[in-house]
């Protein structure tokens, strides 16, 4: 038996929750959330060079928490940003994403200078099924 690091009540060393006040793994001297998260120790710019992040934090009320962006020169996850994103919503100069906003984008909604994408608005080339032109779809508006 230890105690809950964040109520003190007595609970198992293999305890998920502590019973009294609901800490996830009250029995860890530290918990930092579910899922994987990697930084790199070299870092550009004051951000790390990768950022690998698949990570949720706990937040008061709220079982899962909240995702815990990837921000890197080349950062991956679920949400990143950085230079090069690997994401499912990214933001980067180049991205790989499901929706992003980029200076280069393959993805499947995109806003960027130029893209490949399902649907995405371009300013300079884009291709795909839906994509148009920011500057013509602007003068059509007005």
């Amino acid at each position: 038996m230890k105690p809950c690091r964040e109520c003190k009540h007595e609970i198992s060393e293999q305890a998920m929750a502590c019973p009294n006040c609901g800490a996830p793994y009250p029995a860890k001297d530290k918990w930092d959330g579910w899922g994987y998260e990697y930084k790199s120790k070299t870092t550009i710019m004051g951000l790390p060079l990768i950022h690998i992040s698949f990570k949720y934090r706990n937040r008061i009320g709220n079982l899962f928490g909240r995702p815990v962006p990837a921000k890197g020169v080349i950062a991956i996850g679920q949400f990143a940003c950085g230079f090069l994103t690997i994401s499912q919503f990214g933001i980067g100069v180049v991205s790989i994403s499901q929706f992003t906003i980029a200076g280069f984008a393959l993805a499947q909604f995109a806003a960027a200078y130029s893209l490949i994408a399902q649907m995405g608005l371009y300013i300079h080339e884009g291709h795909g099924q839906i994509v148009r032109n920011l500057m013509d779809l602007l003068k059509s508006l007005s």
